[in-house]
């Protein structure tokens, strides 16, 4: 790999010794996918996947501790992924318990984030990128993010540039401000291996239709045909509201970590079809085929025909819109069942400055009144227990559904469900 003067200094100590070591492990990071250089950071801030101060991550926190030891501090102020804990939540004692002991070291790791660069006290979210947070970066600008569905929402939706980094890696290059080039950050590592031809006779669940595309082309580029008949060709609120979901399906039940959609992202936009290999292979999907996608999902719940006894959504957190939309529907729903809260313990997770600005309006309150809990903190790392791993719990999620037991359920079998299902 050719270092310039300046990256060359690092690398041989010219900023301490712990400078040294992080240059010298994204170097040998970059040498393993073939990198030739390293390229500036141009985001204003840098994110980070390992927002859990979970017990097992003892080496992580030792880390940290060098680092602040070192003096480190980063280039670039960063958020960080959900917290995993909120007394709102339920849970029961031995839950509760079992909560407090895996992340135990919660407070002293937070404080180390804040130490190395942490954007702020509420910084904590999966989608760093919605208006409310304030980390939304521009087209072009090169990143160093791990997070799966803000990697893939920024590569494509937002035309930024960034590679699926690790965990502590995406923090390397924001303390450092460089990140070696290969793969999505060039041209060639953005074109299309794949066509995806959307051919449904009615709009396609976002999380279903994101599940299918990832199954298929794993970690390759797809470029996706049809789907403006119906989201349109104008990136709005409900249209990146559908990608981000649609996206982070790809990135979860792949690893894709960028697509473009035809007429509508940015790059489709500016170079249409000339994104596309000319090897391509195409996968048509149309309702069959989605409906053979959601058919083969196993249940591994031990009681496959359980009562769901929690129903979680926002995975990746919800933005304002849906907290909104699904407000109504659940008012809708419940008044013509003739109930007034809902009947399956429900959380609706999302971004808290996206929760500051939901509790400023009166659906606010109409959704607590319905008994829905809104909360910030990680679904999966609510489920990432033995305990909490064994109950039946719900999902519109295809995320949290891979990563974990829960089931997944379309938006209208959800809103069915928690609202006593049908008579």
């Amino acid at each position: 790999m050719e270092l310039t003067k300046e990256q060359q200094a690092i690398l041989d100590g010219s900023q301490g010794e712990v400078m040294s070591k992080i240059m010298k492990t994204l170097v040998m990071y970059g040498e393993t996918f073939g990198a030739t250089k390293m390229v500036p950071v141009t985001s204003t801030y840098g994110h980070i996947v390992t927002s859990f101060g979970v017990i097992v991550l003892k080496g992580v926190f030792e880390l940290m501790d060098e680092l602040i030891a070192g003096g480190v501090k980063s280039k670039q102020l960063f958020s960080a992924d959900p917290r995993p804990l909120d007394k709102k939540v339920p849970k029961n004692l031995l839950q509760d318990l079992v909560f407090h002991v895996m992340y135990g070291p919660q407070k002293r790791y937070e404080e180390q984030l804040r130490k190395i660069g942490l954007l702020s006290d509420d910084a904590f979210t999966c989608a760093c990128y919605f208006p409310e947070v304030g980390n939304r970066p521009k087209k072009g600008d090169i990143l160093s993010w791990a997070e799966s569905s803000a990697v893939n929402y920024a590569n494509s939706v937002l035309g930024a540039r960034c590679n699926r980094n690790s965990g502590i890696i995406e923090m390397f290059g924001s303390i450092v401000g460089y990140v070696p080039y290969f793969g999505l950050l060039t041209d060639e590592g953005r074109m299309a291996s794949w066509i995806v031809e959307v051919r449904t006779e009615k709009m396609p669940e976002a999380q279903l239709l994101g599940s299918a595309v990832g199954m298929k082309v794993l970690e390759d580029v797809p470029y996706v045909k049809g789907l403006d008949r119906w989201i349109g060709t104008e990136l709005n609120d409900a249209a990146t509201t559908y990608l981000k979901d649609f996206g982070a399906a790809t990135a979860s039940n792949g690893s894709v970590g960028l697509y473009h959609i035809d007429r509508l992202t940015p790059e489709a936009v500016e170079h249409g079809e000339k994104l596309i290999r000319p090897d391509a292979k195409v996968y048509v999907i149309d309702d069959a085929e989605l409906e053979r996608v959601k058919a083969s999902y196993p249940v591994i719940w031990k009681k496959k025909d359980a009562k769901p006894k929690l129903c979680f959504m926002g995975c990746p957190h919800m933005t304002l819109a849906q907290l909104n939309d699904w407000t109504d529907r659940l008012e809708k729903k419940l008044r013509e069942k003739n109930l007034s809260k809902v009947r399956i313990k429900t959380v609706f997770t999302s971004a808290p400055a996206v929760i500051e600005a939901f509790n400023k309006t009166e659906r606010s309150r109409k959704l607590k009144d319905m008994g829905v809990v809104l909360s910030y903190i990680c679904p999966l790392m609510y489920m990432n227990n033995p305990l909490c791993a064994k109950m039946p719990v719900i999902t519109n999620s295809n995320k949290l559904r891979t990563y974990t037991s829960s089931r997944y359920y379309t938006d209208a079998e959800i809103l069915d469900q928690i609202t006593g299902g049908t008579k």
